[in-house]
């Protein structure tokens, strides 16, 4: 990580930057794949070994437009930890390949080379297109596409798990032995949920590559944590304005954090020297970081927006979504083991969320937000109705969405459809609750306590 000293284009040769050896392929060349695993490989005390070979999740704009940028800085970009202050910037040089979603040659390409050791996601919770009980959603066109592809052998697909059920299959027949599989998504048990989903994907490929994938694939959990504002054209000028020539940089905040569970039957970077942390259980510490930082943010998104403020900053000074996000945490904190600091991580959200340089925008935070309430919230809902609690905290964010939605004020959802026919219903709350959880839907009191707070 060498610093420029001219607003020049950046390019390795010119910052003395090696060219690592691609050892991992990533689908989501996003801001925060760029903020987070990127950085923690970078970081890594062997990052010299271990380039990434980077998707975007979609195909077409803006994703393409990212390729291009990124392949004319021979992959580099600058990152800016933004503190409440000043910030302070980088170059990071862990990605070394940049491609299109529909490069799907080149995927497998990737895949068939004994050298690449994991395949890694930043997908979001919608991107990987599952129903509630992580099967392909087979009422998604693209699902549905997918798996007639995958039956025919054809390689015209589209979503990610497909993807890399082929690129799997493609592995096998190499020879090129096992592989790590890991999500970077802010899902429960994400490693679990890829899994079932990709086998369901392989078995249309035929049956012999699940018993391969059960053999020579593992699957790594993870939790994740650094909030990540959407790119502006104002970063665009701080980066310039630091004397570094960069079309597409990052900013984010300096805090990150990072938890796995798993193994890597191909090796892996020794991120724990960048300060990752492996544990053999980790649900508590997604759990805390699922619904205290992610679950609050859905409800200062929705809320917020509603109130007329921009950025999580704005509704962090706003009276109405602080008392929001403190009753919600209030329930969160009985459901977490003494072990994971959930009082003191909340106090330390409140700094991250306050830090009034990091312009995170709600709008952005409230996209794909029934898939959100879901993972983030309807587990603390239906842990406090059963300890014979009301859950007006998590009902109160779960209300802050639906009055969105009726209002017809809400983000496009990748879940729209099925809201809009809740909203046809006879009665659109119960409708919209059971959306989130059939057992919150089915009860009574709890969608009364949610029909109070709309």
């Amino acid at each position: 990580m060498t610093a420029a000293t001219a607003a020049a284009a950046l390019s390795r040769a010119s910052l003395a930057l090696p060219t690592p050896p691609v050892r991992i392929v990533h689908l989501g060349l996003g801001a925060f794949h760029r903020a987070h695993q990127a950085w923690y490989t970078a970081h890594a005390s062997d990052s010299d070994q271990w380039g990434i070979a980077s998707f975007t999740g979609r195909a077409g704009e803006p994703g393409d437009s990212i390729v291009r940028a990124l392949r004319d800085q021979d992959c580099l970009y600058t990152l800016a930890l933004r503190g409440p202050e000043a910030d302070e910037f980088e170059v990071i040089g862990s990605i070394v390949r940049a491609h299109p979603a529909n490069d799907v040659d080149a995927f497998i390409d990737y895949l068939t080379d004994p050298q690449v050791g994991i395949v890694t996601a930043t997908v979001t919770e919608a991107g990987y297109r599952l129903g509630a009980d992580w099967r392909p959603n087979t009422d998604d066109p693209v699902v549905a596409s997918d798996l007639a592809s995958l039956s025919a052998g054809s390689l015209e697909l589209e979503s990610p798990l497909a993807l890399i059920a082929r690129g799997l299959a493609e592995r096998r027949d190499a020879g090129a032995g096992p592989v790590a599989v890991m999500p970077c998504d802010n899902i429960p048990d994400n490693g679990d949920l890829v899994r079932t989903g990709l086998l369901e994907f392989a078995a249309a490929i035929d049956e012999s590559l699940v018993s391969w994938i059960d053999e020579n694939v593992s699957f790594v959990s993870t939790s994740v944590d650094r909030i990540t504002p959407r790119f502006s054209e104002q970063d665009l000028a701080s980066a310039r304005d630091a004397g570094f020539g960069d079309a597409v940089p990052v900013v984010t905040e300096p805090f990150i954090n990072w938890i796995l569970c798993g193994g890597f039957p191909a090796g892996r970077p020794a991120w724990e020297t960048a300060g990752a942390q492996f544990v053999e259980d980790l649900a508590p510490f997604e759990s805390r970081k699922l619904w205290l930082l992610n679950g609050s943010h859905t409800g200062m998104a929705n809320l917020g927006r509603a109130r007329g403020l921009a950025t999580v900053a704005d509704a962090s000074a706003d009276p109405e979504c602080r008392d929001l996000v403190e009753a919600f945490w209030s329930e969160v904190v009985r459901h977490l083991p003494a072990e994971v600091e959930a009082e003191q991580y909340c106090r330390d959200l409140w700094e991250r969320f306050e830090n009034p340089r990091i312009a995170h925008l709600l709008d952005q935070i409230a996209e794909d937000s029934l898939a959100k309430l879901r993972v983030r919230v309807a587990p603390v809902a239906l842990a406090e109705r059963q300890a014979g609690r009301s859950g007006s905290g998590s009902a109160g964010v779960i209300a802050a969405w639906a009055a969105n939605v009726i209002a017809l004020d809400g983000r496009r959802d990748a879940l729209q459809a099925a809201i809009d026919a809740a909203l046809e219903d006879s009665d659109p709350v119960v409708a919209l609750v059971t959306l989130v959880a059939t057992d919150l839907g089915a009860d009574e009191a709890f969608v009364d306590e949610v029909r109070a707070q709309i």
